[in-house]
């Protein structure tokens, strides 16, 4: 039986029924500055949602993995202290990759963004790279993230996916528009993991051995070339190998194919960010690669398969609040809010003490105040567990300014993030359309997104999208609102306009 009475509230509230401040902006030091951990109603929404799904992963359920080796060619020395970055360093990894909205049991090759989530045992402690085969995401705040990954699933009543309830989210927020054209475009139908890129997406900082820091981007480009399924294709593999994906990459390391990334970074002079014409820490929007131009790092290669999936990939756990030193996380709020969410969500998943697991151990000895709890494998014998102690168990007691921080000041507020020269929420998306999509590309995006919206897109969300898709290219919206109005699009593919 619902509780909701539409005509009892005004807005949203708290599990205790308090008035809710804010579902689209969380608690932040400064319109750029840092989530405070006690924005309550952020922490419950991230929490609960977490806990939404048992046991499968919500999102990114469906998916798989390998092992392989990350080496580092080249001299990045200037910009980062850590260990795994510098020159001749060869450190083991797990990558896993996975749909976004499906479930475990859902086609490999439906159309969505893939997770491209990796895991480096370094010599320092585990560092976490959580990204996708996209450099951008669909928000900007972790606080609609939940409300986004709903839209993309099923509805309450019918247990089916809905595009009219996938466009209302998207239309209603346009920072999306830079993620949809991807997703819309030929990279939401990666042939296989093999021939996809894979990106950080967010902004990390790099700390040298100086002390100096820099903002960095993630990028792993596919040496196998990237390729691509087109929707009939896509459409009949989903029927007659749901788990193609999974097969290719199995099938390729077991016969000696090893599939290799190109490993580059984008480095940004610490200052830079201040003034730079895009807000470098909005995860919507992506650096200019003419004014931030690739840096080789090194070769990333998957070559060993899991010897039991549910031990090593099931239960792998990733989560970019783990990083090392010379390596920190930065202002983006889609990161700050994934450094508790993902952690959080194994423990949920599979457990209080999921970092014991032999998948997410490190290999270097660890010395935790974490104790007991389930399934608690490891312990600390008869050693103090309190902080200060005078049993000569040593902690953690460093303090002044953090080496991998950066400076914060202004009054608490909910609020976006502040406009630099050039943010808008369309204008990289359409440079995406114009300048890197040829015409084929476009018009492969046009059929796309009208067949999609033709499988009951319903007013005013459909209007909606148009304005949305004519304020990304007039064109190309003109195009895709004649398609539909005169229904010769046709409807997509089953799971084709799926996300």
């Amino acid at each position: 039986m619902s509780s909701l009475d539409k005509n009892s509230v005004s807005g949203s509230t708290t599990g205790s029924g308090a008035s809710a401040e804010s579902d689209r902006n969380s608690l932040t030091i400064g319109a750029d500055g840092p989530i405070v951990l006690h924005d309550v109603h952020f922490l419950e929404q991230m929490a609960h949602f977490n806990r939404e799904k048992v046991p499968e992963r919500q999102p990114h359920a469906k998916g798989s993995g390998a092992f392989g080796v990350l080496q580092v060619t080249e001299d990045v020395s200037k910009y980062t202290k850590a260990a795994l970055f510098q020159k001749g360093a060869s450190t083991e990894m797990l990558a896993r990759f996975s749909t976004v909205a499906g479930e475990q049991g859902s086609p490999d090759t439906w159309r969505d963004v893939r997770g491209f989530s990796l895991k480096f045992y370094t010599t320092e402690g585990n560092y976490d790279l959580v990204g996708n085969n996209t450099p951008v995401f669909f928000v900007r705040d972790p606080m609609k993230f939940p409300h986004f990954i709903r839209s993309q699933k099923r509805l309450p009543d019918s247990g089916l996916r809905d595009n009219h309830m996938q466009w209302d989210f998207w239309t209603n927020n346009p920072e999306s528009a830079h993620q949809v054209t991807y997703l819309m475009g030929e990279r939401g139908l990666p042939h296989s993991w093999r021939h996809m890129n894979g990106y950080g997406s967010h902004t990390y900082m790099w700390v040298n051995a100086a002390g100096e820091k820099f903002w960095v981007k993630y990028h792993f480009h596919t040496r196998q070339g990237m390729a691509f399924f087109s929707n009939a294709e896509a459409s009949a593999m989903a029927g007659s190998d749901a788990d193609f994906h999974r097969r290719d990459l199995f099938e390729a390391i077991a016969g000696g194919k090893h599939p290799e990334w190109t490993v580059s970074i984008q480095v940004m002079p610490y200052a830079d960010a201040k003034s730079y014409r895009f807000n470098p820490f909005d995860l919507t929007k992506t650096w200019s690669h003419k004014d931030y131009p690739l840096i080789k790092v090194g070769t990333m290669t998957l070559n060993r398969n899991p010897e039991n999936f549910f031990a090593q990939i099931e239960q792998a756990a990733f989560s970019p609040g783990n990083t090392v030193p010379g390596i920190g996380l930065s202002p983006d709020k889609m990161l700050l809010g994934r450094a508790f969410a993902y952690a959080d969500a194994q423990r949920n998943r599979i457990g209080t003490n999921f970092h014991q697991l032999p998948v997410n151990q490190p290999k270097v000895p660890v010395n935790t105040y974490m104790f007991d709890g389930q399934m608690a494998y490891q312990h600390s014998g008869s050693a103090p567990v309190y902080v200060p102690n005078s049993g000569g168990r040593p902690w953690a007691d460093s303090t002044g300014p953090a080496a991998d921080g950066w400076e914060a000041d202004g009054a608490m507020v909910r609020s976006a993030y502040t406009l630099h020269a050039e943010d808008d929420d369309f204008g990289q998306a359409g440079t995406l359309v114009r300048e890197v999509f040829n015409d084929a590309q476009r018009a492969a995006l046009v059929d796309q997104v009208a067949g999609s919206l033709l499988g009951g897109v319903r007013s005013p969300v459909l209007e909606r999208a148009f304005g949305y898709w004519k304020s990304v290219d007039a064109d190309v919206g003109r195009r895709i609102e004649e398609k539909v109005r005169t229904g010769a699009a046709g409807k997509p593919a089953e799971g084709m306009g799926e996300s």
